[in-house]
């Protein structure tokens, strides 16, 4: 256990900052599943949608330092290469 007043500020912190990340991961999770199940569905429409909404939460997730910057490029870049693809 911590023994100085800053170390137990320090583990208050990371308290604090592993539930704000994990609700910020659980949002990415949900936001990229809703993509995934709209192009599973066929339906192009719902899945750029869904597509615009997902994209600035990866990045803003990467920013914050929940995932890294290359994880959310890459899965921007293939779940619009996934609903690109639906219209050919």
């Amino acid at each position: 256990m911590a023994n100085t007043s800053s170390a137990k500020k320090a583990a208050r912190q990371m308290i604090r900052r592993t539930e704000v990340n994990k609700s910020r991961r659980t949002r990415v999770k949900s936001e990229v599943r809703s993509v995934e199940e709209a192009i599973s569905s066929g339906d192009r429409a719902k899945a750029l949608a869904a597509l615009a909404v997902v994209e600035p939460i990866l990045v803003r997730t990467a920013q914050k330092g929940v995932m890294h910057k290359k994880t959310a490029s890459r899965k921007v870049s293939r779940l619009t290469q996934r609903v690109k693809a639906m219209s050919a």
